[in-house]
């Protein structure tokens, strides 16, 4: 399953009240595409009934029935540092990423590679 820091959880919280999530949960998916095959993606979204749900930091992280083998294991994070802040996205599943940061490839993936 996918976990979430508390520090992930608590902005994801401050995000849900200024953008009118409130009720929703935070889904976490995965797409085809981007430079190495993957890439993530996160948004306020309703419970869907094949979702496999939990519960962290008092919030729902939802993952779809595809996503789920590949981002089974993945921790999601908060930084917030002097060269930037935003979510990163912690994945045992990921045996390579691309120079850009914001996809990867898996052991079962085999992407043809192209410029970020």
């Amino acid at each position: 399953m996918v976990t979430i820091t508390d520090k992930a959880a608590e902005k994801v919280k401050n995000l849900m009240v200024e953008q009118g999530g409130e009720g929703k949960g935070l889904r976490v998916f995965v797409t085809g595409g981007g430079c190495a095959g993957y890439s993530y993606g996160m948004a306020f979204d309703d419970r869907s009934q094949d979702d496999l749900v939990a519960e962290a930091g008092g919030i729902q992280v939802l993952v779809d029935p595809e996503s789920l083998p590949i981002l089974d294991g993945a921790t999601i994070d908060f930084i917030d540092e002097l060269s930037g802040s935003g979510f990163t996205i912690e994945n045992p599943n990921a045996v390579k990423t691309c120079g850009c940061g914001h996809s990867f490839t898996t052991d079962e993936e085999k992407a043809v590679h192209s410029h970020c």
